[in-house]
């Protein structure tokens, strides 16, 4: 047999496994309860919409479902996209505007092939979302991190960052963030941070690349501004890809996302998917543009809400009730997803095993770190366990902790 490890491309040599779904192959053992995973509940997934759109698809525009499609995405969707930003986000666009991706991450696979070459610096959150840096990485992204905040990324940083760039002559490409209920941390780029960060795209001459899978699973607070209508408004430019997700708002398996960027940007990308997929699963497209025309988004998306702001008060308040003095963590307004970070000296990774001991798995924050760090942090999932095993499960953690700080 030929040498695979010598003939294979360099792009696959520079992607890694991702720690989290090396993971859950562990952490699927009986007895463990998981908050390793971002998964949606499939207890409220909309399954009788799906089975009655399906069939009126099939009775309609079978012909068009079972079909290959434009590779920029079916009529019908986008339209309703369009009319989906005007209502939910005062965002004014049209199709042009928008691509339909397989997904989101695809979306990001996409971005990553159209402005990354070799050696590119690529400036990245301080954890950032661990799907992000893998597909950025495989494409040779050098990446500069900037310190995460309370209230978002550190925009003082994320300047002194950019200032160095240009001083030494660096050909960045662009910022990745991902502003509300950030994956990893949960916190949320403030109204004022974003103000700030459409001004340094600006003055730098930087794109933003604003990752939104999370933004309409608010549980409470008034949202900020997404960067896209900050960035109209503020400089009537286009300096901001805005990417989208039908996976936590609806369903996972239906693998469709959203690319909103200006048409030149979009016509670019057409062509990078021609080559990738040739175009996302009709059938797909159309269930999604029913999921937004009869309004059943705003129905379900209130299930969502109200079931997630349930489990995220329970881990709240278990964490509150188990964990030891020390331990902090954040307090999400949205989102899937907290942040729990243990004393200095303590390392997650290290701890991991003995978690497991007490059947609970968590993911180590250092892999959501692009230089390593963060080893005293994890990311928790709230979305998928059940309330009592939520309670359970922290408690078994907090056992673990306990432990690691009697060991010290």
């Amino acid at each position: 047999m030929i040498d695979i490890a010598k003939n294979i491309a360099t792009a696959p040599r520079r992607t890694k496994a991702s720690v989290i779904r090396e993971l859950l192959k562990i952490t699927t053992k009986p007895g463990v309860i998981s908050f390793a995973g971002g998964l949606p509940d499939p207890q409220h997934f909309p399954y009788e919409f799906v089975a009655e759109s399906v069939k009126e698809i099939m009775a309609k525009k079978g012909r068009v479902a079972l079909q290959y499609g434009p590779t920029d995405g079916l009529p019908e969707l986008k339209e309703e996209f369009v009319k989906f930003l005007k209502k939910h986000e005062n965002i004014d666009a049209k199709s042009e505007n928008l691509i339909v991706t397989t997904a989101s991450q695809q979306a990001l696979d996409m971005v990553g092939r159209l402005f990354i070459d070799a050696s590119d610096p690529v400036l990245v959150e301080m954890p950032s979302y661990m799907g992000g840096l893998q597909v950025f990485k495989s494409y040779g992204a050098d990446f500069i991190g900037v310190r995460l905040e309370d209230d978002g990324v550190d925009t003082a940083h994320l300047e002194r960052q950019l200032q160095w760039l240009r001083s030494q002559d660096e050909h960045y490409k662009f910022v990745y963030l991902v502003p509300d209920f950030q994956n990893p941390s949960g916190v949320t780029l403030s109204g004022e941070k974003r103000k700030k960060v459409i001004e340094l795209s600006e003055k730098y001459n930087v794109v933003i690349v604003e990752d939104s899978p999370y933004r309409q699973i608010r549980f409470e607070g008034e949202a900020p501004k997404m960067l896209y209508r900050l960035d109209k408004e503020t400089n009537n430019t286009d300096n901001v890809i805005s990417l989208f997700t039908f996976s936590k708002t609806f369903a996972p398996g239906l693998r469709l996302g959203v690319i909103l960027a200006h048409p030149q940007i979009i016509k670019k990308l057409e062509i990078l998917k021609q080559s990738l997929d040739l175009c996302t699963s009709s059938l797909s497209q159309l269930i999604a543009a029913d999921f937004l025309r009869t309004g059943f988004f705003e129905k379900h998306i209130e299930v969502v809400k109200n079931t997630y702001r349930l489990k995220k008060d329970t881990m709240v308040a278990a964490l509150e009730k188990y964990m030891p003095e020390g331990v902090t963590w954040t307090k999400p307004e949205g989102g899937l997803f907290l942040w729990v970070r243990l004393p200095e000296g303590m390392s997650a990774d290290d701890m991991f095993q003995e978690a497991l001991k007490e059947n609970v798995a968590y993911v180590i924050g250092s892999a959501f770190h692009c230089d390593g760090s963060g080893r005293n942090t994890m990311r928790l999932n709230f979305s998928y366990p059940a309330p009592a095993d939520i309670e359970e499960g922290i408690k078994r953690l907090a056992t673990a902790v306990k432990k690691r700080l009697v060991a010290k």
